[in-house]
Parts: C-alpha cells; sequence; structure tokens
C-alpha cells in the first residue's frame, strides 16, 4: 500500500464530514486526471465536507495510460487506488459511477461501455465528436434511465451560483420578453505561433477548436438561460495558425525551415456566430482562442422588453440587472452580490460578502449529480441536453462552410 493511500482512503471513504457519515457509500472511477480530472477530483473531494448528500462519494480509482503518472495522480488527488485500462476500471465492483474527463474521440466509447455495465455516467463536455455519437450516447442514457442509471454532461459553469441565479430570474420573468442574447468566450494561449500542435489543435481527437472548448460552454448557457433550444445558426469560422511544432515524440510531420517539424492544425482558432430561438429573440456568440490579454474571458448579456441581466466570469460573484420597468430618473444597472444564503448553492458556504471561485463549480456539479442519483431525478444538464449542444456547433460548422468564400468589398 502506498504512503498516501490510506490517507486517500480514509479522505474518500468518509468522502464527508459528520452531514454525511453513515450514508450509503457511492464509488466514483474517473478515466483522465489532467486539467479538467484535477478540476473534478477537487469537486468529488470537496462535496461531502460542505453539502448534506443522499449518498456518500467515494473516490475508488483514477485511470490513465501512464502507469506511473497515473498512481503519482492518485496520490496527489485523493484517489485509492490506480488502473492504466478504463475498461478494468468500469469493471471494479468498488465503481458505481464512471467519471470521464479525457479528450473527445474516447467519449462515446468509455460512456457506452460505462452504462452498459450499468454504471452512472459524468461526461466532460462537449459530449462527443459527432452528433452520431452524442445521439448514441444520448439514446444509450435513455435506456439505462428506465433501469435506475443517471448520466450527465459536464458543463460546470451551470453551477456558478450569479448564472444559476440569472436563470432563476429569466424563469420568473424579471426580464419580461427576451430580446437578444450574446455571449463571448475569449483566450489567448495560441497567440503564440510556435506553441505546439497538442491534441486540442486536432480535429481527430477534439471533434472542433475554439468552436467546442469554448463554444460549447456558451451554447449551452444561452439554452440554460434562454429555457429554449437554438432553431437556427448563420457563422464563420478561421483558423488563423495553419502549421505548429509538433510536440516531442510527434510520429509524423513536415520539415520546415531550419528542420522544424511542423503539422497541420485541423480546428478552427475562432468561430462566430448569430442565432435565433423560437420565441424570436436572437443571439450572437463568439469563441476564440486568440484574443490577446484575455485569460478566461466568458462574458454574456441579456435583453429584454423589462429588463436586462449581465455577467463576467472575471467577476463571477456578482450580477449586473437592469430593471427597466422603474422610472429613468433612477434606473440603471445595479450589482448583486451573489453570496446570500438564498441564492443557488450559497447557503453551504460562508457569511454574505465572502466569494466563491472556479472550483466551487465542480463541487455543486457533483452535488446535483449525487442527488440526481439518489432521486431518481433526470440530471441537468442531461445527456439530451448535451446532444443538443452538439447539434448547434455542428450546425455552426455546416453553415461556417457554406460561408467560407467571400469577396472583398472595395471601396
Amino acid at each position: 500500500m502506498r504512503e498516501t493511500e490510506t490517507e486517500a482512503g480514509a479522505d474518500s471513504g468518509s468522502g464527508a464530514d459528520s452531514g454525511s457519515t453513515g450514508k450509503r457509500p457511492l464509488g466514483v472511477g474517473m478515466v483522465g486526471y489532467a486539467f479538467m480530472g484535477a478540476a473534478h477530483s477537487q469537486g468529488w473531494r470537496t462535496v461531502g465536507r460542505v453539502f448534506d448528500l443522499p449518498v456518500r462519494p467515494v473516490l475508488s480509482a483514477v485511470c490513465g495510460r501512464d502507469g506511473g503518472a497515473v498512481r503519482a495522480a492518485a496520490d496527489r488527488l485523493g484517489w485509492a487506488a490506480a488502473e492504466t485500462d478504463w475498461r478494468a476500471l468500469i469493471a471494479r465492483d468498488d465503481v458505481d459511477l464512471v467519471d470521464i474527463c479525457t479528450p473527445g474521440d474516447s467519449h462515446a466509447e468509455i460512456a457506452l461501455a460505462a452504462l452498459e455495465a450499468g454504471k452512472h455516467v459524468l461526461c466532460e463536455k462537449p459530449l462527443a465528436n459527432t452528433v452520431e455519437e452524442a445521439e448514441a450516447m444520448a439514446e444509450a442514457a435513455e435506456r439505462a434511465r428506465a433501469r435506475g442509471q443517471v448520466a450527465m454532461v459536464g458543463f460546470n459553469y451551470r453551477r456558478v451560483p450569479a448564472l444559476a441565479l440569472a436563470r432563476r430570474m429569466v424563469a420568473e420573468g424579471r426580464l419580461g420578453a427576451l430580446r437578444h442574447v450574446r455571449l463571448t468566450y475569449l483566450q489567448d494561449w495560441l497567440v503564440d505561433a510556435s506553441f505546439p500542435l497538442t491534441w486540442r489543435l486536432r480535429k481527430d481527437r477534439a471533434g472542433s477548436g475554439a468552436l467546442g472548448d469554448l463554444g460549447a460552454h456558451i451554447v449551452d448557457l444561452a439554452q440554460y438561460l434562454v429555457g429554449e433550444p437554438v432553431a437556427g445558426v448563420s457563422a464563420l469560422t478561421e483558423t488563423f495558425v495553419r502549421e505548429r511544432p509538433l510536440l516531442e515524440g510527434a510520429p509524423s510531420g513536415l520539415t520546415a525551415e531550419g528542420g522544424s517539424r511542423l503539422g497541420t492544425v485541423t480546428v478552427d482558432d475562432a468561430a462566430v456566430f448569430t442565432a435565433r430561438f423560437p420565441s424570436g429573440a436572437l443571439a450572437s456568440f463568439e469563441a476564440t482562442r486568440f484574443a490577446a490579454g484575455r485569460k478566461n474571458a466568458l462574458r454574456l448579456e441579456l435583453n429584454g422588453s423589462e429588463g436586462s441581466l449581465a455577467f463576467d466570469l472575471e467577476r463571477l460573484n456578482e450580477l449586473s440587472f437592469h430593471d427597466h420597468t422603474e422610472p429613468a430618473a433612477s434606473s440603471g444597472f445595479r450589482r448583486i452580490l451573489v453570496t446570500e444564503p438564498d441564492h443557488p448553492y450559497v447557503e453551504a458556504w460562508w457569511p454574505p460578502g465572502h466569494g466563491l471561485g472556479y472550483e466551487h463549480t465542480f463541487v455543486h456539479q457533483a452535488r446535483d449529480l449525487l442527488h440526481a442519483i439518489a432521486t431518481g431525478a433526470r440530471p441537468e444538464p442531461s445527456f439530451a441536453d448535451g446532444l443538443s449542444v452538439q447539434r448547434v456547433l455542428a450546425a455552426v460548422e455546416e453553415s461556417a462552410a457554406k460561408n467560407s468564400v467571400y469577396t472583398p468589398v472595395l471601396g
């Protein structure tokens, strides 16, 4: 037994403070342990120490292809055991839920196998690399639900308290009839043309580029906040840097000046598209990894007949609200500090005014999934919701392909 295994077992075995001690254990097995795996691990480690849960999560095993690296990750992230084959992880008797934190090209295969084996599933977004894969996953999830299994897709930004509050306010009619929805998600980590050709820049692994990585989040948020699916899109995409240095050990490439080995970028660097909702509301979306100076800038605004809401992830404990029914002489946007105990999720945390952060969205995600498992409720977002987002992403790609030829307007 590894020195830290006892500690991991104690942490994950209790899985909670006294609020969930003695509750029925639910073993979690996670596939993948990089960025998202670390974030999900934080959620699983913490959720039972904050919320009163109907079941007790146990961090049973984590899986990765490199035996040494995955064992080190198990020690670091708090998992009791390590596996190098996801099939072996699914087959474990102490794994009741499979958490998929791998690149998109493996989502469908792992999720379908886990559902067939009778496991609950949490799958990172986007649900799959293609609509066909997402359809198969949603159909399998629906069949599994009849057997008492739950399948949820990990759109964690739904769990930001301010955005959950925004959804509540829209549903309550505080904005009246929605007219405009605008969302942007801007990052800058690809601005440097010497950044290597990682899996996120390969269509066979990632499915798409900024569109699936960032655009999936804002499409889901738009449909979540509006309460309707996107009905149609018109889009443009662009790949600004079409070749990048190959990572060491990459099997193939071409030789450029100076002997550099370059590979082709096969995904989009940026996507811009407009959309319409069945109610008539118009939407605009922008997703890019080429916005210099923007690290993780997700911003949105909703405009309705009776008011507006605005949100900025860099100020994630705040929601801006304008009530257009108030007298013009004293009206305007006002800041709502979303830290009150009657705000979504906040009652379990700190006194008013003490803010939360990015990592808390994964704690909230784990909480909601565990409640869905215990009650048999349909989880949100479900695999069907993930499929809805996948269809929008595919429509954006199709529209962008049709709009790819343009004629410059000359003065």
